[in-house]
């Protein structure tokens, strides 16, 4: 699955740490970039201005949570 986020420097704290509890691999895609978004430095490193595509294949109900609040309308 694939959701757009828009992320603060604010949010990256809480949003690695929800992120580290999940089993599956989470990636973020920015430009050409793809960053694993359990990594605090990598998320850190993104340029906040613009929305980031995460993507994922599995399933935590913490993370859809914080997806749903993050989310970008398309």
């Amino acid at each position: 699955m694939v959701r757009q986020i828009k992320l603060t420097q604010d949010q990256v704290q809480k949003f690695v740490s929800v992120t580290s509890k999940c089993d599956f691999d989470i990636d973020i895609y920015y430009n050409r970039y793809i960053v694993d978004a359990k990594s605090f430095l990598g998320v850190y490193g993104l340029d906040f201005s613009k929305s980031l595509a995460v993507s994922y294949e599995g399933y935590n109900q913490e993370l859809e949570e914080l997806l749903g609040d993050l989310a970008v309308a398309c």
